[in-house]
């Protein structure tokens, strides 16, 4: 099961993850949106999506950062140790930030009347399940605290590129970690999975394509 879930697995979630996107840029553009609500309310929109974005985006690149860079590079300049304490404390302070901006976001979804009839299942559900991730990532800080020498962080990176440079044995990596840790990936992982059939497509065109596309965009069924 291991080797199914941190060696096969990711593989099909990142499949999915572009050829479903390509798949759904190709054939359903006018879905491609972010289907922003706030047209229909502005109050709480403007903090909450600033917090949410602003955190989820420093998350993104650290972690991408964190787990890509090879140990060889920083090893001269920087402990294992002494990177996994970064890695806390920018974390803890992005994922706060989210994590207000999704208390905000959630509340205003789920009761406001007028967006939360124009929210589809999808709209609910990812929004959800990157919370569920949000509070998984900030449950490994005291996970990771109880061990400082870096050594769990140095196993995930080499797992991760392990993953991306197509080499066999990275799910050995991940079976001593702490189940915390193998939550985080999993649901990571699936994030990646069902990304092309819910509104996180945007990301793909930030900042310019999605300006300039052409055609028209939904922005309300026909009753």
């Amino acid at each position: 099961m291991n080797e199914f879930l941190f060696g096969v697995y990711p593989y099909i979630a990142l499949t999915v993850f572009l050829l479903g996107s390509i798949f759904r840029y190709d054939r359903d553009q006018y879905t491609w949106k972010a289907s922003s609500s706030q047209m229909l309310s502005s109050k709480g929109m403007r903090l909450g999506s600033n917090l949410f974005h602003v955190g989820i985006i420093l998350l993104f690149f650290g972690h991408l950062v964190g787990l890509l860079m090879p140990h060889s590079l920083y090893e001269p300049f920087i402990s294992a140790g002494t990177k996994q304490m970064i890695a806390m404390v920018a974390g803890g302070i992005f994922g706060l930030l989210c994590f207000v901006g999704m208390l905000i976001l959630i509340h205003r979804r789920l009761t406001n009347p007028r967006v939360k009839a124009t929210s589809s299942f999808a709209d609910i559900s990812i929004l959800l399940i990157l919370f569920v991730q949000l509070i998984l990532g900030l449950l490994t800080i005291p996970v990771s605290a109880q061990h400082l020498d870096g050594s769990s962080m140095v196993a995930l990176a080499e797992w991760a590129q392990r993953i991306v440079t197509f080499r066999p044995g990275a799910a050995e990596y991940i079976v001593s970690q702490h189940i915390i840790f193998k939550l985080h990936i999993f649901l990571g992982l699936t994030i990646f999975l069902v990304f092309p059939f819910t509104r996180l497509v945007h990301v793909w065109s930030a900042p310019v394509k999605y300006l300039f596309r052409k055609g028209y965009q939904i922005a309300r069924k026909r009753g």
